[in-house]
């Protein structure tokens, strides 16, 4: 896939990929602020196409159709507590919405769009700015920004992010059934890894992380020193963005 926008090499990127459940999203949230960087949650641009595209009642199927909602989307991420994000789209927040297990399995199959994919990828080099990103998807390492200072691709067993994503969806009061989670992050693990655009893989030069048995202040530490090796992280500059 060719991209339209030069990409400013000045501009570091610090990509963090890996499929649903590894805590990439909180990971790359709390890496974010602790650097002081901008962030991409590259997954929410599909999850929000394909939510567009069914609330216009738009088949998922009609590739130029949902390709023109990823080109018009109209949507605003707003910075909250808790490092938590409002997703807006077209004026109204739908967070929670977008966060379902339907809505996921959804956006795993538009982003298998080479059409769909090419509409949302100048939006996503669009958040490039100064002093840095910190992207965080399926294909940033490999496909959006492959000349990242650091990519990092996060992992973890099926049966583990099944079990995290329960919690989640409990403490959100939203309903859920362990058993037929873990058959669906099996699913799109699968269709994923081996879809022909863009397939869900780590980049030849990532550091490759497994969380399976860490938790989320272990998984930062580790990233910590990857960004310290990497020079892109210094406890004492950085301290003030925390």
């Amino acid at each position: 896939m060719s991209s339209e926008i030069k990409q400013d090499s000045t501009i570091p990127v610090v990509t963090i990929d890996g499929p649903s459940g590894t805590g990439k999203g909180t990971i790359a949230a709390i890496i974010a602020k602790k650097l002081g960087w901008n962030m991409l949650d590259s997954g929410s641009l599909y999850r929000l196409t394909a939510y567009a595209a069914i609330t216009h009642h738009i088949d998922l199927e009609d590739k130029i159709a949902v390709s023109l909602v990823a080109e018009q989307l109209d949507v605003e991420f707003v910075p909250g507590a808790d490092m938590q994000t409002a997703i807006m789209l077209e004026g109204q927040e739908v967070s929670r919405e977008i966060r379902t297990e339907t809505a996921g399995n959804n956006a795993s199959k538009i982003a298998a769009i080479p059409e769909v994919r090419q509409a949302l990828l100048n939006r996503q080099h669009g958040f490039l700015q100064p002093p840095g990103l910190v992207a965080d998807g399926r294909d940033m390492g490999t496909v959006i920004f492959p000349e990242a200072r650091l990519k990092i691709f996060l992992t973890a067993s099926a049966e583990e992010r099944a079990r995290r994503r329960y919690k989640q969806l409990k403490e959100k009061g939203i309903s859920a059934n362990i058993d037929r989670l873990s058959q669906e992050i099996s699913e799109r693990d699968e269709r994923d890894s081996n879809r022909a655009v863009a397939p869900l893989k780590p980049a030849d030069d990532a550091e490759v992380l497994d969380t399976s048995e860490l938790s989320i202040d272990e998984v930062v530490q580790s990233v910590l020193l990857l960004l310290q090796k990497y020079g892109l992280y210094d406890p004492q500059i950085n301290q003030h963005a925390e």
